[in-house]
């Protein structure tokens, strides 16, 4: 049964993306994974699994005469896979989809009976960056069934945006100050690892401002943020920022779990060579073409040509990215900063897939570890790493600035 509702799923997600792809404005980032994915019945109720290649902004509710369930979610791409059948299904009668905002698909799920939601949630933390979505819906009385439409119906046409905007486009004046982005990972309905009511997300954005103060008293760096308060911003969003202000270098801020045993100690980490490629050609296909590489105008150019520039980019930047990372794991251990026995890595983050910009990843620490979820909560111990940041990206940009100026001779 399970395989076959996986099945009615993946065509659900057709007619999705027939809708949502010919809407002026959709931007699909996020994608769906068909294999992971499924409506799943148990006794009267139902269970609806999306497993995305990444987290998105998603919303929940019910709504009555008939009874159904509606999921909007935003920057989602659904692979065309057929059409639905919903001939086994006793408690889902109908499927509707359709665009209903700039960049949001929605999801309809007429239901034989009125069913309540049970749970709701996203789950992220996964290696592959992924993320899944599960709302389960259990039966309830008629009375329980109404006070939860009542309570999905506030502002049910208003639909949010990430809250980031990006600057406005310019390049780094010759000589001028380094710009650096940092990015706070996760944010909004993303709330990244969590332990005890303490969400990385909250975490990473206090030790982001903890790492900008350390660098702007530094005075030689102008620092950016990709959000500055509890809020969701793409992944993409994240990279268009970035280049929009400038970015000399990109550090992104996280602080991950691990299912078993204890992690302990902080990890540097870049792109690996073998995301690289198909990193490269997604950018070529979905970003604005005046966005993924600076100092040149691609939008004239076809996919395969913009991917041969963007992999002759990254070629270039590859050396100055490993010795930014090889710096800032010096930087960090010259303040005394705990490493883990592997300081260095290298893994398919979706945020480091800047071609032309030194990017990395920074696991601060492991929130499921205790002594390091306490850790990341202690001031004199964020301010410390904070300094060793700055050392580290202080000796990169010196080594930079040298390397660049025997190249220009």
């Amino acid at each position: 049964m399970r395989a076959a509702l996986t099945i009615i799923f993946a065509a659900l997600c057709c007619a999705i993306l027939a809708s949502a792809a010919t809407a002026q404005g959709f931007s699909g980032l996020a994608r769906v994974d068909p294999a992971r994915s499924g409506l799943e019945e148990s006794g009267q109720g139902v269970t609806l699994r999306l497993t995305i290649s990444q987290p998105v902004a998603y919303r929940v509710r019910l709504l009555a005469d008939p009874p159904r369930l509606v999921v909007d979610f935003r920057e989602v791409d659904f692979a065309p896979l057929g059409t639905p059948d919903l001939a086994t299904m006793e408690t889902v009668t109908a499927l509707r989809t359709g665009r209903v905002g700039p960049g949001w698909t929605r999801l309809v799920a007429e239901l034989a009976a009125p069913l309540g939601l049970d749970t709701a949630q996203m789950i992220t933390g996964a290696a592959d960056g992924s993320a899944r979505v599960e709302v389960v819906l259990a039966p309830v009385s008629e009375a329980e069934f109404a006070a939860q439409v009542a309570r999905g119906q506030g502002g049910s046409e208003a639909f949010p945006a990430p809250s980031a905007s990006t600057p406005a486009k310019r390049r780094p004046a010759p000589g001028g100050k380094l710009v650096v982005v940092l990015d706070p990972g996760h944010g909004g309905v993303d709330p990244g690892a969590t332990r005890d009511g303490i969400t990385e997300a909250d975490l990473m954005l206090t030790f982001a401002r903890d790492v900008r103060e350390a660098l702007l008293r530094a005075g030689d760096y102008e620092v950016v943020m990709t959000r500055e308060d509890d809020s969701f911003v793409s992944l993409e969003t994240r990279l268009t920022i970035a280049r929009r202000a400038g970015a000399g270098l990109f550090l992104s801020l996280h602080a991950d779990a691990v299912e078993e045993g204890i992690a302990r100690g902080a990890q540097v980490y870049t792109l690996s060579d073998e995301a690289s490629s198909e990193a490269l050609a997604k950018l070529a296909y979905r970003h604005d073409r005046d966005d993924i590489l600076g100092g040149a105008d691609l939008s004239g150019t076809d996919d395969a040509v913009a991917q041969a520039l963007l992999e002759i980019a990254r070629r270039e930047t590859a050396p100055r990215t490993m010795a930014l990372a090889r710096a800032m794991v010096g930087g960090l251990r010259g303040k005394g900063v705990r490493l883990h026995k592997h300081a260095l890595g290298s893994a398919d983050f979706s945020v480091l897939k800047l071609p032309d910009i030194p990017a990395v990843l920074l696991e601060a620490a492991f929130l499921s570890t205790t002594s390091e979820l306490e850790k990341l909560q202690k001031p004199e111990w964020r301010a410390q790493a904070a300094e060793g940041i700055a050392q580290g990206v202080a000796a990169w940009a010196a080594e930079d600035a040298r390397l660049k100026a025997l190249i220009r001779q």
